[in-house]
């Protein structure tokens, strides 16, 4: 293990990272001992010289430090990296039944700061989000392959976390042969094609995987009550439609399904053939969805099941005002859409919008519309994309699911 330094913390800063917080931020640091490169290995240490944390070192990051490990008698090295990458592989390994698209590591959550891994089929796909995990990047990649024996590796390093970390965004095969233009993967009986080269995230909203089976749970549940009337469903944000072929799998009614992006909608009438559902049972809508929904409402439409899964509207805390009144407005456009008895599933991936912020939100749409409902129950991400519980801030995708009473 080659330790290239000591970060000082000012006096009182040590005690998040006493409760195991893996960040350490540069209002914190009170001295840089030695001369640390980006990347590289260093101790962190309390203002009175108390070891806390083996850490990265990002000079030109706000998040100065990620930390590996909070036990000092541990060798961050190439082996020890291999068996925390082994350790989060094999806890995803039950998830094999159901889905083919799996999230192996995320981040901080698996003790793997700034690198997370997905799986489809054969094809993995990394992302490299700081300097810690750029500066291991063989390591990891090799304790990867070895964990998983898939060959073939893409990097989705593309996202703006790279350039507050002083990196340059990437994107390219890392291992192994390029990835076909779409990758087929199945999840709980449904075929999905993802493109992992261009796609959203890595390609594909795996995190959405319980919330989509839930939509088809509540569609079945619309079907079976409501005896031949099949439920109609709306899926707005829709991307490639992975909710709209779980709500129809459910119900095998009219599904109606908006986004702003005409090739994510060709991927979505592709799928939607490619599960042998009726083209007749399908409405595609190349629209912004918050107009959308007020020309479905002044056209007397109605729906059993709407899914509102939007994009991030905060990008940090000075945007949430301005998100707020985003999310309410959707929110309650789409209540009015609301049938008696439907359900609402509605989401938000902004991290700088809590759970508690988010369902005050959405109450305040549920007052102005006049709609009387049930909260139901709070939605989040699939067991893969666990929350370590001394970092909260890992926590980023938050739903509530509504009855309209």
């Amino acid at each position: 293990m080659n330790v290239a330094g000591e970060l000082r913390l000012k006096p009182g800063k040590e005690r998040s990272l006493l409760r195991r917080h893996p960040w350490v931020y540069d209002t914190a640091v009170a001295s840089v001992r030695g001369r640390p490169q980006p990347g590289d290995l260093v101790a962190v240490r309390s203002n009175a010289g108390e070891w806390l944390a083996w850490a990265a070192y990002a000079p030109a990051s706000t998040l100065r430090a990620r930390c590996w490990s909070f036990v000092e008698s541990e060798s961050v090295d190439a082996a020890w990296l291999g068996e925390r990458v082994a350790e989060s592989v094999r806890r995803r390994s039950p998830l094999a039944a159901t889905t083919s698209a799996v999230r192996l590591v995320f981040g901080e959550a698996d003790r793997l700061p700034g690198f997370v891994a997905d799986r489809y089929a054969d094809q993995l796909v990394v992302q490299l989000q700081s300097v810690g995990a750029e500066a291991q990047r063989e390591a990891l990649l090799d304790a990867l392959n070895q964990a998983t024996s898939c060959k073939a590796v893409f990097d989705r390093s593309d996202s703006a976390t790279r350039k507050r970390e002083g990196l340059e965004p990437v994107s390219g095969t890392l291992r192994g042969p390029d990835p076909p233009q779409l990758v087929e993967v199945h999840e709980h009986g449904l075929r999905f094609q993802v493109d992992v080269r261009r796609g959203h995230k890595t390609g594909f909203y795996i995190d959405q995987r319980d919330n989509r089976q839930l939509a088809h749970d509540l569609a079945l549940r619309l079907a079976v009550d409501g005896g031949a009337r099949r439920p109609r469903a709306l899926n707005c944000f829709c991307y490639t439609g992975a909710f709209s072929l779980a709500a129809h799998r459910g119900g095998g009614g009219e599904t109606w399904s908006i986004d702003s992006s005409a090739e994510a909608l060709n991927l979505a009438r592709a799928q939607w053939e490619l599960n042998g559902f009726p083209a007749a049972s399908a409405n595609w809508q190349e629209a912004d969805v918050f107009e959308a929904l007020r020309a479905l409402r002044s056209g007397g439409e109605t729906f059993d099941l709407i899914v509102l899964d939007p994009p991030k509207f905060a990008a940090s805390h000075h945007h949430v005002e301005r998100a707020a009144r985003a999310y309410k407005d959707i929110n309650l456009n789409a209540l009015r859409l609301l049938r008696p008895g439907g359900y609402l599933l509605t989401f938000s991936c902004s991290g700088a919008i809590d759970v508690d912020l988010f369902q005050k939100i959405v109450a305040g749409a549920v007052i102005d519309s006049g709609v009387d409902c049930q909260l139901l129950g709070r939605l989040s991400a699939g067991e893969d994309h666990p929350m370590s519980m001394a970092h909260p801030e890992g926590e980023y995708l938050k739903g509530l699911v509504l009855r309209h009473m």
